[in-house]
């Protein structure tokens, strides 16, 4: 049974200001939820229809009905569970040399961060640095698009054009005019920047990005998705 004032509690975690001040996020769904509790986060407090199997007792667990669920669930249609979990502290940013790592510039849409913290995860990359005004990680409709990616791959929020001026490893930017994707060698260490789903990388960084790269246009699309362009870029990058 859920008490009002849980109710109010997890209905103000969809709050962007009361997740942060909590250090709290909301995962639902019995993949993700099960893929958290075999993980390093911790899981504080569960949420669950009866038909939801208890994957492990030291979590305390709340067993709710269909309308109470309805009432606390982000998904349109709620999948059994809901778990309250710690945001984990990433810690110092680690060394950049030896592999890939991901730069988001802005991106403003949940859908496309968590796709493209799935597509990271796809392809290896482990490290993702975001500009400050790039979407909250642990939003909630960014932690459902990851499909538990999020699980594997951390994220920095950093001041990126004074970041990028004091890396030592290359920087590639997906821009309109650049190199040919399909043609350019694959990379094993590096930074790849991608800009913002309507305006691209912003002119501030423009300066420090040392191989631009394009993904070539045949048809008369303006542009491509964010995540897709990730996708795309990494396919051939990355391999």
């Amino acid at each position: 049974m859920l008490s009002r004032n849980e109710l109010k509690y997890i209905q103000s975690l969809c709050q962007k200001k009361q997740r942060e001040a909590e250090r709290l996020f909301l995962a639902e769904g019995v993949k993700l939820v099960e893929e958290l509790l075999h993980s390093e986060f911790s899981v504080r407090h569960i949420y669950a229809l009866d038909s939801w199997q208890e994957q492990q007792s030291t979590v305390p667990v709340t067993r709710i009905t269909e309308a109470e669920l309805q009432k606390i669930s982000n998904l349109q249609t709620p999948n059994q569970v809901l778990a309250i979990v710690a945001q984990p502290d990433p810690g110092p940013l680690p060394a950049l040399e030896g592999q890939l790592s991901l730069v988001l510039d802005g991106i403003q849409d949940p859908g496309n961060l968590g796709t493209i913290i799935r597509i990271a995860d796809w392809f290896g990359i482990t490290q993702i640095i975001a500009s400050t005004d790039t979407v909250e990680w642990f939003n909630p409709k960014v932690v459902q698009a990851t499909m538990g990616s999020i699980i594997r791959v951390k994220s920095w929020y950093l001041d990126l054009p004074d970041f990028l001026q004091q890396v030592s490893v290359p920087v590639w930017g997906a821009l309109l005019a650049g190199e040919n994707v399909y043609t350019t060698a694959p990379i094993s260490e590096g930074l790849l920047v991608i800009g913002n789903e309507s305006k691209g990388i912003r002119a501030p960084i423009l300066p420090l990005i040392q191989h631009p790269v394009t993904i070539p246009r045949k048809g008369q699309a303006e542009s491509l998705n964010a995540g897709v362009a990730t996708g795309i870029l990494l396919s051939h990058l990355a391999r």
